[in-house]
This record gives C-alpha cells, sequence and structure tokens, in this order.
C-alpha cells in the first residue's frame, strides 16, 4: 500500500509524509559501512519514501554521494532530495554567509549528488543574525534565478529563528527540531508557517534513538558517535543530541511513555506518528543505518491515529519531566 503523502507548503510537490535523514549514514553516529549505507538507502526508496534529507557537512559530502549513487543506480522516479550548506565554514560565523561562499557550497553539492539543479537548498542551522540580514536571502534567490537551486529553506535550532525566517517570502521550508522531547514548536511556529504555506521538516523524531525505549544507562556508543561526545554541546548546539534532555531523564521519561505503545507498534513509530498528528508537518526525517531500521519507521505510516488520551498523557510527560530542561532553551 503506497505511504501517505502531504503537501511540501506551496510549492506545489507533495512528498511522502515520512521521509529519510541521511545524517546517520554520513558520519558521527558510529561507523556505517558504504554496503550498509546503500542497502539502507535502497530499502528506503523501496519502502515508497520520496524524501531524502542531507547535508554537505554529513560524512563532508559521503552521504550526499551516497545518495547519488544509490539514485543512479535505479530506475522509476527520482525522490525529492534536499540538502543544506553552511557549516562547512569554519569559523561558523554570519558574515561568512555570502554569495561567493553559498554558490561553492551548492557547486560542491550539485557534484557530490550528480543534480544539475538542487530540488532544495536549506541554510544549516546559520548564527541567528543570519536570519536579520535580508542580503542572504538575496543571494539564495539570486541562486534560484541562476538556475543552480530549485527552491531554498533553513534549518534551525530556535523556535525565533523559524518565525523569522518564514517573513522572508520565498523561504519555502522550515527544518526544526519537533518530537515528544521538543514540544514548543506546536505551540505557535507549527500553526504560523503552515499558515503562510511554508512546509515543515521535523527532524531529531527520535531524540536520537532514545524515543526507541531500547537504550538504557549500559548503552555504549562509539568514540565517534555524538551521543557520547557532544552531549554538552562540545561540537554543536546540544539539542541535536537527545534533543538537548539530559539522558538520565529521557531515560526516565521513557518509561513512563513505554505503557502507552499501541499494540502492534514500537515506541519509535509511536513517536513518529505522534508528530504527523499535527497537519503542519509536512515531513519527518527518521534515519536509520540498517534496511531493517528503514522499514520499520516506513511502517509507521499505517499507524492509526493516537487517542486523545494518549496525546494528553504525552502531552502531560512533557511538561513535568521534559520541559523544565529545554523548552525556553529552544
Amino acid at each position: 500500500m503506497p505511504l501517505t503523502t502531504r503537501a511540501f507548503g506551496s510549492t506545489g510537490i507533495t512528498t511522502t509524509a515520512i521521509g529519510f535523514g541521511a545524517w546517520a549514514i554520513g558520519g558521527t553516529w558510529g561507523e556505517v559501512t558504504e554496503a550498509d549505507a546503500k542497502a539502507t538507502l535502497n530499502a528506503t526508496l523501496d519502502a515508497g519514501v520520496t524524501f531524502l534529507d542531507t547535508a554537505d557537512v554529513y560524512g563532508d559530502g559521503r552521504s550526499e554521494r551516497l545518495i547519488r549513487d544509490v539514485l543512479d543506480s535505479r530506475t522509476g522516479p527520482r525522490p525529492f532530495v534536499a540538502t543544506k550548506a553552511g557549516r562547512r565554514l569554519d569559523p561558523h560565523q554570519a558574515q561568512g554567509y555570502t554569495k561567493d561562499n553559498l554558490t561553492a557550497f551548492v557547486d560542491r553539492s550539485r557534484d557530490n549528488l550528480g543534480m544539475d539543479q538542487l530540488d532544495l537548498l536549506q541554510l544549516h542551522c546559520p548564527p541567528t543574525e543570519v536570519y536579520y540580514d535580508p542580503a542572504v536571502f538575496h543571494a539564495l534567490d539570486a541562486l534560484v534565478e541562476e538556475g543552480k537551486i530549485a527552491r531554498y529553506g533553513v534549518s534551525v535550532e530556535k523556535v525565533e529563528e523559524g518565525l523569522k525566517a518564514i517573513a522572508f517570502p520565498d523561504v519555502a521550508s522550515v527544518q526544526i527540531i519537533y518530537n515528544i522531547f521538543r514540544q514548543r514548536p506546536a505551540a505557535l511556529f507549527l500553526a504560523e508557517a503552515q499558515r503562510r504555506g511554508v512546509a515543515v521538516i521535523a527532524r531529531v523524531p527520535l531524540a536520537s534513538g532514545v524515543l526507541t525505549g531500547k537504550m538504557t544507562r549500559e548503552t555504549a556508543f562509539a568514540d565517534d558517535d555524538h551521543r557520547s561526545f557532544n552531549r554538552d554541546g562540545a561540537a554543536f548546539d546540544k539539542g541535536e543530541t537527545f534533543s538537548g534532555v539530559p539522558y538520565d531523564v529521557a531515560l526516565a521519561a521513557v518509561e513512563e511513555i513505554r505503557p502507552l505503545v499501541p499494540g502492534g507498534a514500537t515506541m519509535a513509530q509511536m513517536a513518529l506518528r505522534w508528530i504527523l498528528m499535527n497537519e503542519a508537518v509536512s515531513v519527518v526525517i527518521p534515519g536509520a543505518r540498517r534496511p531493517d531500521q528503514s522499514q520499520a519507521n516506513a511502517d509507521a505510516d499505517a499507524l492509526a491515529p493516537l487517542p486523545d488520551e494518549t496525546m494528553e498523557k504525552l502531552r502531560e510527560i512533557y511538561e513535568t519531566r521534559i520541559a523544565p530542561h529545554v523548552h525556553q532553551l529552544w
């Protein structure tokens, strides 16, 4: 049975509501072999997923190149591929978001992906000042006019950044962390994005895997896994790791969530269904490192809507256990 689709904002494009986040196959999630990465991508596409999200810094371009190789090996309709740029800047500062630098990043991603024109280029969690600089968005407009990108969006850390970004009329999409542990976007941002016809890409849907319900205090993470080295934000915003929730707090909350999982479903599938309960979300992008994980994510599409009482209980768990740690930070 085909996967459920949703409009990608007001772009005229429709994608599956469940997409694929290609960070884990690129790097900083422990080792993933090229064979496993390609098998996972193929399983994703075989399941009917039509939206892939990557970035130029995921494995220094490895993720983009893996997607290119897999798409080159397949026939049939091509999925929508979103990538990101900006984090290659060193230092990563607002003044680096120039037309020349963005053009260089775009050209590199076009080569990596084997695409003459990128489907969607997203600014990759730039410094907040970027959202107050119209010149950056004029540069993106120029890249559209030149035919190098079809459209552009932003990937943000903070709700406030998302609200500022969608004030620019040609921002097609906003990628934001939205999950059971990060519920603040639903208070204002999601409705405003929907009102303006802006697509919303929900990332980190499983809170770096803790919302699978499979992790314990004894779970070991590889040294090159951000869940080892970035819990306090040593490498990038700590909100990207376990959604910014202290690991022990997250584990305790998971135990309260466990009895709410519908029969026949996994906690991960329930977590994905929770996100899609909000119609303002265009696509959710869980990652995977193995084909079975990718198939299980796609299978969440068939899960029935969550009952009101489950939604209310999940809100209460967030407000009592999680919100004090994250709500005002992002």
